[in-house]
């Protein structure tokens, strides 16, 4: 059975990343216009132009991103947001998680991808993890976007979570931003973009639920930077734990092996 989907799956993925292309093209004019406006006021229209690309998109390929809140959560409010990293469609599914102003730390190869790439280095900070300096300047940067107001995203784990654990070891850098800013955590978890796209297969791509899951904040007033390790193994045991709860696919695949 699973031989005769697999044209099935392929013509789906080229569907898919037709309209994927075409749309990011119709809106690329936009993007170069914004990116005019610098990278505080440019950078936040081209984030809202990406929320309209997802708009369109997921809907035509039949993926159905949802919010679930665990208690109510304020647009208005700054926070530094950590979620965990499993699959190829976490970077497309970030507009339709969040509809406030946000930056996100992205490793910097990507943006050397044709019109893609120019999208990509204005919406976000990019980041060279084998460059020591990079890696400072791009925390550096972090920390002036939320002086002015605005959001920023991690992905602590790195790169992609390639275990069968909920997570694999968290890096330190955005509880030390969010300890020197004194910037609540957010912890986030994509549930199902695992199973609607691993990162070990991109032509796995299949239609479904995407739920995104927003934890309960979790405060830093009167942390110092000696807290950090303590910090990061809380929001660590939380989103562990709570991805326990929901029986996430890459754990209970560890079950049956």
């Amino acid at each position: 059975m699973t031989q005769l989907l697999k044209p099935l799956r392929w013509i789906y993925c080229v569907y898919a990343f037709v309209w994927f292309v075409a749309i990011m093209l119709l809106l690329f004019p936009f993007v170069l216009i914004a990116s005019f406006f610098g990278k505080i006021r440019g950078g936040n229209a081209i984030f809202r132009i990406c929320m309209f690309w997802a708009d369109l998109w997921f809907p035509l390929v039949f993926i159905f991103p949802r919010r679930m809140y665990i208690s109510p959560h304020d647009t208005t409010k700054q926070y530094v947001f950590v979620l965990n990293h499993t699959s190829l469609l976490d970077a497309g599914v970030l507009p339709k998680a969040f509809r406030q102003p946000v930056r996100p730390l992205g490793k910097v190869e990507l943006s050397k991808i044709p019109v893609f790439g120019f999208i990509y280095k204005n919406a976000i900070v990019t980041v060279n993890r084998s460059s020591a300096t990079d890696r400072f300047h791009s925390l550096v940067t972090l920390k002036s976007i939320i002086g002015k107001g605005i959001s920023v995203l991690f992905f602590p784990e790195g790169t992609y979570n390639q275990t069968h654990q909920p997570l694999k070891s968290f890096f330190d850098g955005a509880f030390r931003i969010a300890i020197e800013t004194q910037t609540p955590v957010k912890p986030i978890l994509f549930l199902d973009n695992y199973s609607r796209l691993p990162y070990q297969d991109a032509l796995s791509f299949n239609p479904g639920r995407c739920r995104i899951l927003f934890l309960d904040e979790v405060p830093v007033s009167g942390l110092t930077s000696h807290d950090a390790d303590k910090l990061k193994e809380k929001v660590f045991q939380l989103m562990e734990n709570k991805l326990r709860d929901y029986k996430v696919a890459w754990i209970h695949e560890s079950k049956q092996a």
